[in-house]
């Protein structure tokens, strides 16, 4: 948005380092600075290179959400839009912090300290590294600064964390499916509490609630006003109910449905649950104050809603069908397979075989294992019986072919002579 005639810019940026780290700078030299930008702003000591998250007034607005004092004289100042030189100086820096971390946490253990290095942070000079941990208690490390410091040839700062910002630091996916909102947007951590999930009607579940860092997840007060604001209507749950079926007392409230539950119980009969819209309810609260027990249905029913049915977007084409081609494979093989066939048939008549058309024996068999030794008589005359069945069947189809002939110009002519057999 343009500013008005006659107003400055506020001079102050956000500005965000390594994971979430941020700080608020002074743009003391007027500088054109916009969201993405490298700076190279002032440390103590020497200085620090990142990356500008925020400009203008909605600086002003951070900083009043994080108390953080508007007056920018007492911020530090932003030095120059970052160089080519910085910027390598800042990268060969970065490179540093696994192998530092890792040592880190190998000199911890040898120390047999009870704290856990979760992540280090160079500066961008390269002149001073801060090593993030988590612990329990307060740990006496001024012997393992020293021993550090002496290793990594830097100025070394201890720094500890809270369980929430170690995860922020490290991300990782939530159970939502989603990456962690403490890694990506989440720039404040406000305190959660279980009477958010009862505000909500969740159950009190740790293994539920509770988010990769052990605490309650930050997801619980995103809907946690519409909820407060919702229930602001509705009866108060603390009134019991006083009926002819008995007193009810409230166990759970649908602000979705608007639906009220309560829990029937007289002695001798079985414990009853049921739902009141709330209406329903604020009738027999009224009722209740001028004295009467109105009867109710316990066994009270919705209405039956009407299903609308929706058009199916999944499966338009069959595309979720993962044989829809067999068939079309198969029908094309024995489309193929019966073009052959009408083929191999053309040119001879119906019902002979290739090797009869051929003038060739009908079977043909194959030997199988050594030959029976047999007399040449019975050789000859087994021959000679083949012969003459050859001789019929070729008899046989002149005659069925010279019926033909002469029958052409018939319809549906039967032979004169019938086939052999």
């Amino acid at each position: 948005m343009p500013i008005p005639g006659g107003q400055q810019a506020f001079d102050g940026v956000e500005v965000r380092f390594k994971n979430t780290r941020k700080g608020f700078y002074r743009n003391q030299s007027g500088l054109q600075l916009m969201p993405g930008d490298l700076v190279t702003v002032d440390a103590a000591p020497g200085h620090d290179v990142g990356m500008v998250s925020l400009t203008g007034e909605l600086v002003r607005a951070q900083m009043g959400r994080r108390n953080v004092t508007v007056e920018t004289y007492e911020l530090r100042k932003v030095l120059r839009k970052s160089t080519q030189e910085d910027i390598d100086r800042w990268h060969a820096a970065r490179k540093q912090e696994e192998e530092t971390m890792l040592a880190s946490r190998q000199m911890v253990r040898e120390a047999k300290l009870d704290m856990k290095v979760t992540d280090v942070e160079y500066q961008g000079d390269g002149t001073k590294a801060t090593v993030y941990y988590t612990a329990e208690e307060r740990i006496d490390f001024r012997g393992i600064v020293r021993t550090m410091a002496d290793r990594f040839k830097v100025r070394l700062e201890m720094k500890q964390i809270g369980a929430r910002q170690e995860t922020g630091r490290i991300g990782g996916i939530g159970s939502c499916g989603r990456e962690l909102c403490c890694s990506t947007w989440l720039s404040d951590f406000r305190s959660v509490t279980t009477s958010a999930a009862r505000y909500q009607q969740l159950a009190l579940n740790p293994q539920k609630l509770a988010g990769q860092c052990g605490k309650l997840k930050c997801c619980l007060n995103y809907e946690l006003d519409m909820y407060i604001e919702a229930i602001k209507s509705y009866p108060s749950q603390n009134a019991k109910l006083k009926t002819q079926q008995g007193t009810g007392a409230h166990i759970k409230t649908d602000i979705f449905s608007g639906k009220m539950w309560y829990g029937f119980k007289k002695p001798g009969e079985p414990f009853v649950m049921a739902g009141f819209p709330i209406d329903v309810v604020r009738d027999i609260l009224a009722q209740n104050k001028q004295g009467v027990e109105p009867e109710v249905d316990l066994n009270m029913t919705d209405e039956p809603v009407e299903e609308v049915k929706t058009p199916d977007y999944e499966n338009v084409v069959g595309q979720d069908d993962l044989t829809r081609f067999d068939s079309k494979i198969k029908g094309g093989k024995k489309r193929r397979n019966k073009g052959r066939g009408d083929r191999d048939r053309g040119g001879r008549p119906e019902g002979v075989r290739p090797q009869q058309a051929q003038g060739g024996t009908p079977r043909q068999q194959q030997p199988q294992g050594p030959p029976r030794p047999q007399s040449a008589q019975g050789e000859g005359q087994r021959q000679g019986e083949r012969g003459g069945r050859n001789d019929r069947r070729r008899r046989g189809r002149g005659g069925r072919g010279g019926d033909r002939q002469q029958g052409g110009g018939q319809q549906g002519g039967a032979p004169s002579t019938p086939p052999s057999a």
